[in-house]
């Protein structure tokens, strides 16, 4: 694939931690897009100095929307998707020039290896994403707290990773789990129940996934080997489990009781 032919695509907000790293393996790119929502610690300042990056303002409104936003400024034919706290991968980089799509080809999807302030997981709970893809007929939807890309085609795996760091204050991770906590809650609730995974089923119901992801992080992905790192890593998915478990119960507390049945 000519790399030429690909342009990444950025979200940003307040990536002073993060943004350098993932900058750091682009510098094949011939043009950057960046969709940002009113950074004010300095992130605006480090893109301004690369000549590449064309940073486009948008107030935030949804993940969603701000990608199919930054999908309209995309003038190549590929684009590659990342979140500023994304590192892509010596190997990853390198296969980028071997791929050779071909008509039915849209998009190909990347693994993840999570890390801690550098320390890589053996495991993790981020789930694949398709990352590089064709512009035309892409199309992003809102799924809970999260968005996940549409594409119509053939949607192949990657030999690369890429690397998910996000170095930001435990602070801004705590505020954004109750935001997460919120949308997730919603949509588990709205969405009709056999729609559902099993894992969200799980979680619908409140009580059990706060105690089981506690026990499938650190056992079934191996954080209890990794340490600090992964003990870390582990007390955050219990953690956002426990608010959304909360936000359950909050809504459903809080609901107008039936007709004909007392709220307890």
């Amino acid at each position: 694939m000519d790399r030429d032919t690909v342009t990444p695509l950025l979200i940003t907000f307040n990536e002073i931690q993060n943004i350098e790293r993932t900058l750091a393996k682009l510098d094949w790119a011939r043009r950057i897009v960046v969709i940002d929502s009113g950074s004010t610690d300095g992130t605006l300042e480090i893109m301004s100095k690369d000549p590449r990056i064309e940073i486009v303002h948008r107030p935030f409104d949804s993940f969603a929307e701000q990608c199919n936003f930054g999908l309209t400024h995309i003038r190549t034919d590929w684009v590659l998707s990342l979140d500023a706290d994304y590192e892509l991968s010596d190997g990853l980089v390198s296969e980028l020039t071997e791929l050779q799509p071909v008509a039915e080809d849209t998009g190909y999807r990347a693994a993840f290896v999570y890390r801690i302030y550098g320390r890589p997981l053996r495991g993790t709970l981020y789930p694949p994403r398709s990352v590089l893809y064709r512009v035309a007929g892409a199309r992003y939807e809102n799924e809970g707290h999260g968005h996940r890309i549409r594409l119509q085609g053939r949607i192949s795996d990657l030999r690369g990773v890429i690397y998910h760091d996000d170095r930001k204050p435990l602070s801004r991770w705590l505020g954004s789990q109750l935001r997460y906590a919120a949308r997730e809650a919603a949509h588990l609730l709205e969405t009709p129940r056999e729609r559902l995974g099993r894992a969200d089923r799980i979680r619908l119901m409140g009580w059990p996934a706060p105690i089981l992801v506690l026990g499938y992080v650190l056992l079934a992905k191996g954080a209890i080997l990794d340490g600090r790192a992964g003990w870390f890593y582990a007390f955050q998915r219990l953690l956002a489990e426990v608010l959304l478990a909360l936000e359950l119960l909050d809504r459903r507390l809080s609901a107008p009781a039936r007709p004909g049945r007392v709220k307890r």
